[in-house]
Order: structure tokens, then C-alpha cells, then sequence
């Protein structure tokens, strides 16, 4: 079989039948492939469908439309609620620093110490409680946004950067986490 155009062009019509050939073979296996797709799908859907018709389905899904709106209620409420939280919280003590000394030279076993307190601004108060051989003398001093207004001691001083700073580097570890 010659073809007077086929033989202008300078193509051999063996090559046109092994390309038909091919072609053929690539349209088998898409057809094959979606003809499986279609069955995986049909089955999914015969399943899901299983026992309900429209109606059931359309109260079933009206259900869990429900429950995802009275979920998205709690939310909003515990989100409202922690933030009330995080509020209270910002006045509660949560830095301690403490220093142990021995407040005179007579005395041993670091009896004195000198206590800070803080919240979440560095605000608080410092207390030293010194101990002798005639009693115990105890003093608080205010502290506002890490400073005070009277002269630490330095004992009061470091367990004032015992608060503040340790408090801190532990928060970071946190976050890292």
C-alpha cells in the first residue's frame, strides 16, 4: 500500500501503524486506570451512603453541624476564661529569690536570709529576716518594677536578681520547649 502523500512526505506508513499501536496500548491503561478510580469511588460512596437516604444524611450532617457550633462556643469561652486568668495572674507572686547568710559574725549555720517576691511586673517586696543571739529582726522592703525606694542590703540585692533574672532564664527554657 502506497500513498502518493505519504511518500512526499517521506514517512513510511509501517511507522504510522506502530504509532497507532502505541497510542492504543497508553489509551488501554488510562482507561483501566480510570475505570479503577471510578470503582474505588463508588464503593467509598456506597459506604458512606450505606442505610441512610437524603434525609438522614441531611439530619446527620445538621447533627455534627451542632456539635462544631457548641464547640466553637466552649472556645470562645475558654479563651475568654484564660485570658481572665492570665489577668489574675499578673498581680500573684511568682519570682522567689532567697539568699542564706549569717547576718552577725558570731552567729553560724546561715540562720538569716533575705527573701524576695515578685509578680509577673517585678513588683513586690523583699524580706530580710536576721537572727541573733538576742532575737530576730525582721524587715520588708517594697519593690516597684524591679527597684526599690530605700537602699538594699546586698544580701536583699542578690535575692532580688535571684528573682528576677532566674525567673527569667527558667520562662526561656520554657519556651524552648
Amino acid at each position: 500500500m502506497e500513498s502518493k502523500i505519504l511518500t512526499a512526505l517521506g514517512i513510511d506508513p509501517a511507522f504510522i501503524l506502530i504509532f497507532l499501536l502505541v497510542l492504543i496500548v497508553v489509551l488501554f491503561v488510562l482507561y483501566v486506570n480510570v475505570t479503577l478510580k471510578y470503582n474505588r469511588l463508588k464503593s467509598s460512596y456506597a459506604t458512606f451512603m450505606k442505610g441512610k437516604d437524603g434525609k438522614t444524611l441531611e439530619e446527620s450532617m445538621k447533627e455534627r453541624f451542632a456539635e462544631v457550633e457548641s464547640i466553637l462556643k466552649i472556645t470562645k469561652q475558654n479563651r475568654i476564661d484564660i485570658k481572665e486568668i492570665n489577668k489574675k495572674m499578673e498581680s500573684d507572686y511568682r519570682k522567689v529569690g532567697i539568699v542564706k547568710y549569717d547576718a552577725f559574725n558570731e552567729m553560724g549555720g546561715k540562720l538569716s536570709f533575705a527573701l524576695a517576691m515578685l509578680d509577673g511586673n517585678n513588683s513586690g517586696w523583699v524580706l530580710n529576716a536576721m537572727h541573733s543571739r538576742e532575737g530576730c529582726y525582721t524587715y520588708v522592703k517594697e519593690i516597684v518594677k524591679g527597684e526599690s525606694y530605700v537602699e538594699l542590703a546586698e544580701e536583699e540585692a542578690e535575692a532580688l536578681d535571684k528573682a528576677i533574672f532566674e525567673a527569667y532564664e527558667m520562662d526561656m527554657k520554657d519556651i524552648k520547649k
